[in-house]
């Protein structure tokens, strides 16, 4: 059953079995790859992580959390590209700035039909897969309130099983949104398609600017960031040049009350710390860029200056830098 097959039929039709490969197999791509797998999907875990391969491939990958402790057999793992030929599905599920390595490693294997579905933080993803990969079958999906975290080679822990947004990057709802959106749902996910990705996109980007590097500086977790005045503070400023800039973008935001909106999603979960803060956290490269660091690129654009922004980005990068240049 070819990816062209598959999202062509009729949406009233459950999605055949399909051939998936998951590039970057961390905390939400690892995640994604076992339940397609227990879903009786054949699913290839492309990641560098050559531990995390072979522990994959000699013991299972193991999961605990919300869906319960298991280990799953049905995942192959490889950190080779050329062993992602011929999928049907391929769901991109690096970080930021792993987008367009993936991209690349796609353009020499995948199928001129097959699908692609990018899910990450931040902005830019589908811009830095158009340098590589035709657009025409690429999907953007958002995936909020999973909190999943890597526990070590071949373990992944996950909190909650949120929702997961699905959409055409132009709009609308088209038969295979309709079929992927299905085939989520087959394998468990809460998932919904919507005719308007980028509005989701957007509204979850603003709280992701709000929280992310704020939250790596002050080494806290989004409740406590929120807590104390001077980190409140810079939140805020985050958001609402965030906020504005989306404005000028044309996002026809749900809300007109940015603050009355970030406060609402800090209070249905004050523990958790944002990716971005806990790879800052364990001395990781973060996302930086594609959150924080895409408002000033935006606001230069519009003429929306960006001080909070700015700073932010500039004292992560900063931040980086020191401990990269010690490993």
């Amino acid at each position: 059953m070819t990816a062209s097959m598959w999202y062509q039929q009729s949406p009233e039709m459950a999605p055949p079995a399909l051939r998936i490969c998951v590039i970057g197999a961390g905390a939400m791509g690892g995640l994604y790859a076992a339940l397609f797998a227990e879903a009786g999907h054949d699913v290839l875990a492309l990641d560098v992580w050559q531990e995390h391969v072979d522990q994959i491939n000699s013991v299972g990958l193991k999961v605990t959390g919300a869906s319960g402790e298991r280990i799953v057999e049905g995942v192959r793992a490889s950190s080779d590209p050329l062993d992602a030929a011929n999928r049907d599905l391929y769901i991109v599920a690096t970080k930021g700035h792993g987008v367009e390595s993936a991209a690349q490693a796609l353009a020499d294997v995948m199928p001129a039909e097959a699908l692609v579905l990018t899910i990450q933080n931040g902005l830019g993803a589908s811009e830095r897969l158009s340098q590589y990969l035709p657009m025409d079958n690429v999907l953007i999906g958002v995936a909020e309130g999973f909190g999943a975290s890597v526990a070590g080679p071949g373990v992944l822990h996950h909190s909650a099983m949120k929702l997961v947004r699905l959409g055409e990057i132009d709009g609308g709802m088209t038969d295979r949104l309709k079929n992927l959106e299905q085939l989520w749902q087959g394998a468990g996910f809460n998932v919904q398609a919507f005719a308007d990705i980028q509005q989701l996109i957007w509204e979850k980007f603003v709280c992701n600017v709000a929280l992310s590097g704020p939250c790596a500086l002050f080494d806290c977790s989004i409740g406590e960031l929120h807590d104390n005045d001077d980190s409140r503070e810079v939140s805020r400023g985050c958001l609402l040049e965030a906020y504005e800039v989306g404005q000028r973008e044309g996002i026809a935001f749900s809300f007109t009350d940015p603050v009355d909106y970030l406060d609402k999603f800090v209070a249905l979960m004050p523990a958790s710390k944002p990716s971005l803060q806990q790879d800052v956290a364990a001395r990781r490269p973060s996302e930086i860029d594609a959150i924080n660091g895409m408002v000033p690129v935006l606001g230069k654009k519009h003429g929306v200056p960006t001080p909070y922004n700015t700073t932010v980005s500039a004292l992560v990068r900063s931040l980086e830098s020191r401990y990269s240049s010690r490993s």
